[in-house]
């Protein structure tokens, strides 16, 4: 129940009422009676009303004209007093709402005749208000009275009733206006049909509106009509009317009812029809006035804008954009264009302050905004309104700093000073700077280009506060203080920011959430909008696809204008809460692009605080590029162009830090000011909080941090946090206090940067690790070719950044590690690099300690891609970068050694990737790391890794900077078969267990298995393997190592070489030995023969290895000898392989070519290898075979020679005899015994190597300087020692060509001279008949020979020639030692032991040894068939032709003796055979050989010494006598089988013989001894004998007596007349001894001639016999003149026996016997 109708209300209203009568009538008792009248019956009216009605107050309205008419009446008097009581009388009840229709109407007109007499006004216009406000019962004509009545007294003359009379009037528009939204309120359940509205232009009301609709409807037409100076149409009465009050009302209805307007078609029609087309009307003089412009160039005058007008209708502008945009978008169009041309320069100061004003009351409503992007800036042939907006705020900012305002009461300020704080206590006081006590305070302000600015309080955020607007009162335009409008835009463009991005993030956050719940989540899109791929958002709804569009719209509307805007302001603030304002809003625009992927302005942004933070003008390529492009753009906003304004370098700001920029050149220092420190917050505040939206501007962010922190001189730390450090060059950073203390915070801030980024989505991450990466690369590129300091910030940071997103490190781990290690470890710039090492090593060990899920162990992908990165350092040269590397390895060992699993090949793959060329520390290093893992962590590695361990351990033998590594390295190979050894079945299974899975997927692929070795078992591969390694070690160009290796390779074959599988051996010798023995073989050839000086550092190198060629020598030996040494222990497992044939083959072929090097020392132990695999014999047969295990049957081999059981018990070491190994080996295979014919063929194989060897070796050189090389004694002799071991095996096929050319090289090793340096030591002095051992070799050997032939078969003895043949050319040596090619050798007795000469052995005892050998061989075999037939004898006699022909000039007395004694010996066994066989003519080419051996010997040509004793010449002399008695008892007496011619010989010889013939050179006493006469005398006698034999037995014998005697006569007949001559010419002087002596001979020869034929049976002298010797007479007759004593007695006995031929002339029958025998003789003759 209200308050006016309780009944105590009543009760008082009935007794106030009363009163008020009775007060009238009181008061009109005099002068107005009637009225007096009319209040007492009132009084008695209301009584009657009271007293019968229950419902008083009803029944009080009901009569309320009557109850009124008494206080009407008394109005009407016109008496103040009566009027007031009656007007407050009515006004009671009025209040107590008892007024009917009627009685209000006559209120009505009562107070309009009040009106029209200026009485009482301000009681009217109450009145009024009450009657209007307390019900509704005023209506239509009587309303627009009321208020007509209102307006009426607005006009007055007195101020105060105007100004009431206008809060009146603006309170009954709102009472009416208030009805209709009762009125609606009441009826909104009834649901009306809209009527079509007509275009309803006359003043009667519209009929479809309810009344109160009605009357509102009539009032807004008739002000929009009073507005537009019309006539109007329901407020009758209306005298006058101002446009400004129009104007406020029509915006207070639009602003307090815009729901009656929008729910009534008829209202919305006047506002389009009325309310738009009168303000636009209205603001024509605002928009076609030019500040400046003259009046006289346009025909009329132009109105001047009207301040008060033009603020009104600016305020009506709003709010119509404000509550009826979407009514009017057309409208508003223009309004919006209206609005943005008054913010043009050449408009009124005022004019553009309340235009700003008026743009930050839309600026604070996004949602308007937003609509306004919708309805104009997204439609095709649409002004874009809202761009325009945002383009015409940032260029009426610019305006204001560019034009000097014309509304400032205050001058352009002139700066002199630089900064406006340095300034301060100056006495030039610059502008802005209020002196107060001495101090300067500083206020806020923007400074640009000398153009200076106050920022002033103008309004709270986020609401539009209007100063300008609200001057309702003002009539004359305002003076704007400086820098309002500056500070409005300033505000504008915040709330703007601020408006948009809050809405749009927030619509934002309500899409993701749905679309989250919905499952599908799709992040943002990253492609700006105009690219944007529909499909990838297909599952978001329409609905939000249609948002999107609008956001970004929106977006890409402003972006320009507030970027241009804001960066202005930026570099013009000096004012940090301002600038503070200003980055938040870059860092909210850039957020907001992030989020809806616009990349273009978003990048904008983030380069606009990027600027902001660095000096100005500073070269930062990212920064310059990006702006470039955006200036490219011009915004134009209606003709003008909005710049991208470029900063002015003239910042006021304090400068808090100078530091060296990060460029190429260096270029001096630049400042860091205050507000570049509040903008790198910002930017760190954006990276931090918005890290994910970021995207490619992670690039911009970091490379401006990166300059900043260079500037500031933070230097990275530990894990890649940076902490402030010096400069290392360059003038130091210089830093004041205050930034000291941010440093810290700074620093702090960007660790948590860089950790935050563990919450960023993938793709964002990776995004900031491709930014660091390109900025390291940039900072890289600085850094070439000089070594300045460089950047660091991008490594320490991608290391940051690695470290904190190890969770999730699989993602980033290929980019973030690959940049390190293709970029930054292979910088020149050592820091750099080390920088790089460092990041990558501290993220592979970090990775390795992290506790991943799954763990490690689990994942082996993952442990293996951590890993890899360590390895591929490896193909990074510098060294410093792979000590890191080695260092990280070391530490990863130590502390996950145990847990490295799969990752092994990984680490042992680094320490295998060192090379020799990369120092010695990092090479040592490694090793350590090596030497680790064989020590500690063999057994904890998967065992395929041990052929990786072998490698690495292999490949660090090969290093040549450190011998000691190289030794150690083998040292560990040694441990590593040990440990193979010991672990030896562990290794197997798990070995066959990965080969059987490796084998499988190999099959599923449908590839072969490709590993090396690879038939071979795998646990004998890694043996293979490791033997291979060892190898290659044994051909190390350094000789230690090679020694070591090869002792290493063969012990451990020996040691452990029974694990192996039978089969295996067949790889061991292909390819681990004989493949060595190659390569040694190879070296050893090529080897460099320069003298070494000494061996590194002060070692003194031995003579027997100073080059290069010698040590190489010594590699061989010990290969060759360690290779034959296998061969021969392991000859049982080797023979049953199928290829043992043509190993052997290969080794032999190994053993000669090492036996042909130009080595002593090679080719010697080549010969001794050859003798150890010859000591091998045949294998026994299976009845002879010791007890084998019954497993398998294998041949065992006897042992030969020196080898002692304990030797051969060494193969037996391990529990499984060698026998049962092999047996578990072959399993399937049939046992193979090796058969005889094999066995034979391998002995060719070694004869026929033998035969090469010694062919070569014996060979003599075709041309002879220094250089040539000669082959030496002991590998001749050791050469030659292996004949006979040899010939034990091949003798049954030995033939007579292997003997020729066995005859050769034994010739050939004979006639090799010796080095005069080496002579001493082989060669006996000179006259010691010694052999040397050679000699006695060759000697051997043909013994060997000649008693396997004796003991031979037939088809063998046909060999004994060429024996002969061999001995008899060594005899020959005797006398003509053997020429080696073109070789010069000397006499031993002439070479100089300190030159390299060669000499000649002394070949006398060996010819001679020879020689016995021969007769003594003769003597077994003269009669032997082939010796018969092959001549032997007559060689033998042609043989030792030459010494007895040489005699006393062969080169040893000794050599023609024994020759003699020897042809008699021989002579006296060969010759009955020669008799023999005489009739086959075998021995007839003998025959002359011997009569000239005889010949030679017994008259030769050599001169006895001079030194030769008497004694010595008898002992010869009796040795020529030993031979003629040899023809007086062997030849002569058998001269019928002798051929004839050989007998003439004989013959001729003997009588040469008989008659001294002596050298000229003896003296007188010698003469009887030189004189030979024994030997004369024996082979007279001789002559004689075979002369005069008494028997003849064939005509032969005859034939020899005659022909003796005929030379014998001639013979003395020559000496005779030759000795006659000579004494008759001498005269006087004595005949020459010798002549003398010969003479006496022939003498004395005649006279036993005659003796002899006396004696001789006549029958058996030929009458020519008689005649030639009594032809001798006369011829004696005349020496008788000789003056010689001697002669004479000679003479006188040689004619004594004459004296038996004188005989008296004979009968005729006797002259034809002389006759008979004249003619005998001359035919002898």
């Amino acid at each position: 129940m209200s308050g006016t109708s309780s009944p105590e209300a009543v009760k008082k209203l009935l007794e106030n009422m009363q009163g008020d009568l009775r007060g009238l009538s009181l008061e009109c008792r005099k002068k107005f009676p009637p009225v007096k009248e009319a209040a007492e019956s009132g009084i008695i009216k209301v009584k009657t009303i009271a007293a019968r009605n229950t419902d008083i107050l009803a029944a009080l309205k009901e009569n309320s004209s009557e109850v009124v008419q008494p206080f009407l009446m008394g109005c009407g008097t016109k008496e103040p007093k009566i009027t007031q009581l009656c007007l407050a009388a009515i006004q009671r009840l009025m209040s107590h709402e008892v007024v009917s229709e009627a009685a209000a109407g006559n209120i009505i007109n009562m107070l309009w005749q009040l009106m029209e007499n200026s009485l009482e006004e301000l009681k009217l216009l109450q009145t009024v208000l009450v009657l209007l406000t307390t019900n509704t019962v005023v209506h239509d004509e009587a309303l627009s009275k009321a208020i007509v009545l209102c307006f009426r007294l607005h006009f007055t003359k007195d101020n105060i009733t105007n100004n009431t009379a206008a809060a009146t009037v603006r309170q009954v528009v709102t009472v009416v206006f208030e009805r209709v939204v009762a009125e609606d309120e009441r009826y909104k359940d009834t649901i009306d049909q809209p009527v079509a509205v007509q275009g309803n232009s006359n003043r009667r009301s519209v009929s479809t509106l309810k009344p109160c609709a009605k009357d509102a409807y009539m009032l807004f037409q008739d002000l929009c009509q009073l507005v537009n100076a019309d006539a109007p149409y329901w407020l009758v009465g209306m005298t006058e009317m101002t446009r400004t009050f129009g104007l406020e009302l029509l915006e207070s209805v639009l602003n307090d009812f815009p729901q009656v307007f929008l729910q009534h078609q008829e209202f919305s029609f006047l506002l389009k029809e009325r309310v738009c087309p009168l303000v636009i009307k209205l603001f024509s003089p605002n928009i076609k006035f030019r500040q400046g412009s003259s009046t006289s160039s346009s025909p009329a005058p132009v109105e001047k804008p009207y301040f008060p007008i033009c603020m009104r209708l600016l305020r009506v502008v709003s709010v119509l954009i404000k509550q009826f945009y979407s009514l009017l978008v057309t409208e508003c169009e223009i309004f919006l264009s209206l609005l943005v041309k008054f913010l043009d320069a050449d408009k009124p100061q005022w004019l553009r302050a309340v235009a700003v004003e008026s743009i930050h009351r839309l600026c604070v409503q996004p949602q308007l905004l937003r609509s306004f992007c919708q309805s104009y800036d997204m439609k095709q042939h649409s002004t874009k309104v809202f761009r325009d907006i945002v383009n015409a705020l940032g260029s009426f900012i610019q305006s204001l700093f560019l034009v000097p305002s014309t509304g400032n009461t205050s001058a352009t300020p002139n700066q002199t000073g630089s900064n406006a704080s340095g300034n301060a206590g100056s006495a030039q006081t610059s502008p802005g700077v209020l002196g107060i006590g001495g101090g300067a305070t500083v206020l806020p302000a923007f400074e640009y280009r000398g153009t200076w600015i106050p920022i002033l309080n103008v309004t709270v955020q986020g609401s539009a506060k209007a100063t300008y607007l609200e001057m309702l009162d003002k009539v004359e335009p305002p003076t704007i203080p400086e820098g309002y409008a500056m500070s409005v835009a300033f505000h504008c463009l915040l709330d703007l920011v601020r408006g948009i991005t809050t809405m749009i993030e927030g619509e934002l956050g309500e899409a993701e959430t749905v679309s989250q719940t919905t499952a599908e989540t799709t992040s943002l899109p990253a492609q700006s909008s105009e690219q944007q791929d529909l499909q990838s958002v297909s599952d978001q709804s329409e609905k939000e696809l249609v948002s999107r569009a609008v956001w970004e719209e929106m977006v890409n509307a402003c972006w320009c204008g507030l970027l241009a805007a804001l960066s202005l302001l930026l570099d013009a603030s000096t004012d940090e809460a301002a600038t503070e304002n200003i980055l938040k809003a870059e860092l909210t625009m850039a957020a907001l692009c992030g989020r809806l992927g616009l990349v273009t302005s978003r990048d904008a942004f983030i380069t606009a605080i990027c600027k902001g933070s660095l000096p100005p003008h500073y070269a930062l390529t990212v920064l310059n590029s990006t702006t470039a492009a955006l200036s490219s753009k011009s915004y134009s906003i209606q003709g003008q162009n909005v710049q991208m304004i470029s900063p002015s370098s003239e910042s006021h700001q304090q400068v808090v830090a100078v530091g060296q920029p990060l460029a190429l050149q260096p270029q001096g220092t630049v400042m860091l000011t205050s507000k570049n420190i509040q903008c790198m917050r910002t930017l760190l505040n954006l990276a931090h909080c918005h890290g994910a939206v970021l995207g490619t501007s992670w690039q911009l962010v970091l490379a401006t941090l990166q300059h900043l922190v260079w500037i500031l001189g933070l230097k990275p730390g530990v894990g890649g946090a940076l902490k402030p450090g010096r400069a290392v060059e360059g003038p130091s950073t210089v830093l004041t206090t205050a930034v000291m203390t941010d440093l810290p915070v700074i620093s702090n801030i960007l660790s948590r940067l860089f950790e935050s980024s563990q919450y960023l989505d993938d793709v964002s991450l990776h995004h900031l690790i491709n930014a660091l990466c390109s900025l390291s690369l940039e900072a890289m590129d600085m850094a070439y070719g000089n070594n300045k300091e460089p950047s660091l910030f991008a490594v320490a940071k991608l290391l940051e950044t690695g470290l904190v997103n190890m969770h999730r490190i699989e993602i980033l781990w290929r980019p973030l590690t690959g940049h390190l290690l293709e970029k930054v470890c292979q910088h020149p710039n050592s820091r750099m690099r080390e920088w790089g090492a460092e990041a990558l090593t501290s993220l592979i060990k970090a990775g390795l300690t992290f506790s991943h899920d799954p763990p490690l162990s689990q994942n082996q992908r993952l442990q293996l891609l951590l890993l890899n990165p360590l390895k591929e350092l490896s193909n990074i040269s510098h060294p410093d970068i792979r000590i890191k590397q080695l260092e990280c390895v070391l530490q990863i060992l130590q502390s996950q050694g145990d847990s490295l699993g799969p990752g092994w090949p990984l680490v042992l793959g680094v320490m295998g990737a060192i090379r020799s060329d990369q120092g010695e520390s990092l090479i040592r290093t490694a090793f350590q790391c090596l030497q680790l893992v064989v020590t500690d962590f063999l057994p904890t590695m998967p065992c395929t890794c041990l052929q990786i361990v072998v490698e690495v351990a292999g490949s660090f033998g090969l290093h040549n900077q450190e011998l000691n590594i190289s030794l150690t390295s083998i040292g560990l190979l040694w441990n590593i078969s040990d440990y193979f050894f010991q672990r030896g079945e562990i290794i197997e299974k798990e070995l066959n267990k990965e080969e059987a899975v490796l084998q499988k997927q190999a099959e599923e692929k449908g590839v072969m298995l490709n590993r090396p070795f690879h038939p071979a078992s795998p646990f004998d591969c890694l043996w293979l393997c490791l033997y291979a390694k060892l190898g290659e070690l044994c051909v190390d160009p350094r000789p230690a190592v090679r020694k070591s290796a090869g002792q290493t390779l063969f012990s451990t074959i020996g040691a452990h070489g029974t694990l192996l599988q039978h089969s295996t051996w067949h790889t061991v010798i292909w390819k681990v030995l004989f493949h060595l023995l190659d390569r040694v073989r190879e070296s050893s050839t090529t080897a460099d023969k320069e003298k070494i000086e000494s061996g590194g550092g002060n070692i003194l190198i031995h003579h027997s290895r100073d080059t290069a060629e010698k040590q190489w020598a010594e590699t061989w030996v010990l290969t060759l000898a360690g290779v034959a040494r296998i061969f021969n222990t392991r000859r049982y497992l080797l023979q049953p392989l199928g290829d043992f044939s043509q190993a052997w083959d290969v080794l032999l072929d190994h053993i000669q070519s090492a036996a042909l090097s130009k080595n002593n020392e090679v080719s010697l132990a080549a010969l001794k290898s050859f003798q150890e695999i010859l000591q091998i014999v045949s294998p026994v047969r299976d009845s002879e075979k010791p007890d084998t295990p019954p497993a398998i049957n294998v041949s065992v081999p006897v042992v030969v020679g020196t080898t002692t059981a304990t030797s051969l018990g060494r193969s037996f070491m391990r529990t499984d005899s060698i026998g049962e190994r092999i047996g578990r080996y072959n399993g399937s295979e049939p046992p193979v015994i090796t058969d005889e014919i094999e066995d034979l063929n391998l002995w060719w194989a070694a004869w026929n190597s033998w035969y090469r060897i010694g062919s070569e070796s014996t060979r003599p050189p075709v041309t002879c300087d220094k250089l040539t090389f000669i082959p030496s004694q002991p590998f001749l002799t050791a050469l030659i020692q292996i004949f006979p071991a040899l010939y034990q095996h091949i003798k049954t096929g030995f033939s007579m060509d292997d003997l020729q050319k066995l005859g050769v090289i034994l010739h050939g090793a004979v006639s090799v001279p010796i080095s005069s340096d080496a002579s001493p030591f082989i060669l006996p002095s000179y006259t010691e008949a010694v052999l040397t051992s050679l000699q006695e070799a060759v000697l051997t050997a043909l013994d060997v020979l000649q008693k396997a032939i004796c003991v031979g078969s037939e088809s063998m003895q046909i060999m004994y020639p060429a024996i002969f043949d061999q001995l008899l050319a060594f005899v020959e040596f005797s006398c003509k030692p053997p020429q080696y090619g073109q070789l010069e050798t000397k006499h031993i007795a002439n070479a100089k032991y300190n030159q390299a000469e060669w000499v000649a052995l002394n070949y006398v005892p060996f010819a001679e040894r020879s020689l016995e050998v021969v007769v003594d061989l003769y003597q077994k075999t003269a009669c032997h068939k082939a010796v018969v037939t092959e001549k032997v004898l007559q060689n033998i006699i042609k043989t030792l032709r030459i010494p007895l022909s040489l005699k006393y000039s062969c080169p040893s007395e000794s050599t023609w003796k024994l020759a003699v004694s020897s042809l008699l010996k021989v002579l006296s066994i060969g010759l009955p055979v020669a008799r023999q066989h005489a009739s086959s003519g075998k021995f007839d080419s003998m025959w002359p050989e011997l009569a000239n051996t005889f010949e030679d010997f017994l008259f030769t040509k050599s001169t006895p010494p001079d030194n030769l004793s008497i004694q010595e010449f008898q002992k010869n002399e009796s040795i020529d006598v030993e031979v003629v008695q040899l023809i007086s008892t062997e030849i002569l007496p058998y001269a019928n089988f002798i051929p004839k011619e050989f007998v003439g010989q004989i013959m001729t010889m003997l009588n040469k013989g008989s008659i001294h013939s002596q050298s000229s050179s003896f003296t007188e006493a010698e003469i009887d001894i030189r004189m030979r006469e024994e030997f004369s005398k024996v082979c007279f006698e001789t002559l004689l004998q075979f002369s005069f034999s008494n028997k003849v037995t064939t005509p032969q014998e005859g034939y020899i007596s005659r022909m003796a005697l005929s030379v014998l006569l001639k013979r003395s007949q020559d000496v005779l007349h030759r000795y006659i001559e000579d004494e008759r010419l001498s005269g006087k002087c004595p005949l020459p001894r010798q002549q003398v002596t010969e003479i006496i001979f022939v003498l004395k020869a005649v006279s036993t001639l005659i003796d002899s034929l006396k004696k001789t049976q006549p029958e058996n002298v030929d009458a020519n016999t008689w005649a030639q010797v009594i032809a001798l007479y006369p011829t004696l007759v005349e020496c008788i003149t000789c003056s010689s004593s001697e002669v004479c007695s000679a003479l006188k006995e040689a004619l004594v026996p004459f004296k038996d031929f004188m005989h008296p002339p004979a009968s005729k029958e006797k002259d034809k016997g002389a006759s008979k025998l004249s003619i005998s003789l001359s035919c002898l003759r």
